[in-house]
């Protein structure tokens, strides 16, 4: 179909109809097989995330991060505290179904409801989270969530040199949009910031490829995956990068 024009002969943008604002995201907490996504609190989340994250003893989960790591717990809490009040970023605690123990963090942020856009980030997983079905699966219900309640595009941000961070956008089916050079400074250093996204079509194609690596029938005794999520994400990237 060709590009629709104005009365002036230029072209603009296909009309967006049937469509309003959504809300805000809701602070209720989301359920799945292996997690539990709950809003952050500090008082009852602050000690479960410190002292997960001690296990990383290198502070590697931290090098991209604009904060951490934390020495002590009390500096943790200081962060957490505000973290915990805040809307945007509204930041969510990463329970695993198994322990019942927060292992992560993750938030929305930079919610526009009027241009129906919301960002995942502050993502800080421990190493017991890492490379999890939980992991996955919490990325997932914040996903659906969003577009659930009506948002049209689902941003993912990080470091240009973050590979790992890169290498799980793709995976999770966030296509790739370009790289914005030079676009802040954090920690003393230059970030050049690679922007992926995920748009509402595009949606219910990833939602299934998502349900079908989660079924538990996925996964052997031992909990390792049969099927990759990557191998049905990929065919359905608009763009890899």
């Amino acid at each position: 179909m060709s590009q629709p024009l104005n009365h002036l002969g230029q072209p603009i943008g296909w009309p967006v109809r049937d469509w309003a604002p959504p809300p805000p995201p809701p602070r209720a907490p989301m359920r799945g097989h292996f997690c539990c996504v709950e809003r952050l609190d500090a008082d009852r989340h602050a000690a479960e995330l410190h002292a997960a994250n001690q296990a990383d003893a290198e502070g590697r989960m931290w090098t991209y991060l604009a904060y951490g790591p934390f020495a002590s717990l009390e500096a943790y809490r200081a962060w957490a505290e505000p973290m915990s009040a805040s809307a945007d970023p509204l930041c969510y605690a990463i329970v695993d179904g198994a322990s019942g123990r927060a292992l992560g963090v993750a938030s929305y942020l930079r919610i526009a409801p009027d241009a129906g856009s919301i960002e995942i980030g502050h993502l800080a997983f421990a190493p017991a989270l890492q490379r999890s079905p939980a992991a996955t699966e919490a990325l997932f219900l914040l996903m659906d969530r969003a577009f659930t309640l009506g948002y049209r595009r689902l941003e993912w941000k990080c470091d240009a040199l973050n590979e790992p961070s890169r290498a799980a956008a793709r995976r999770l089916g966030f296509s790739f949009e370009g790289i914005f050079r030079q676009a802040t400074v954090y920690k003393g250093r230059n970030r050049d910031t690679a922007w992926y996204s995920v748009v509402d079509g595009e949606w219910p194609a990833l939602q299934a490829a998502f349900r079908r690596w989660l079924d538990p029938a996925n996964f052997d005794q031992h909990g390792r995956q049969r099927l990759r999520l990557s191998a049905l994400t990929r065919p359905l990237l608009y763009r890899e990068g």
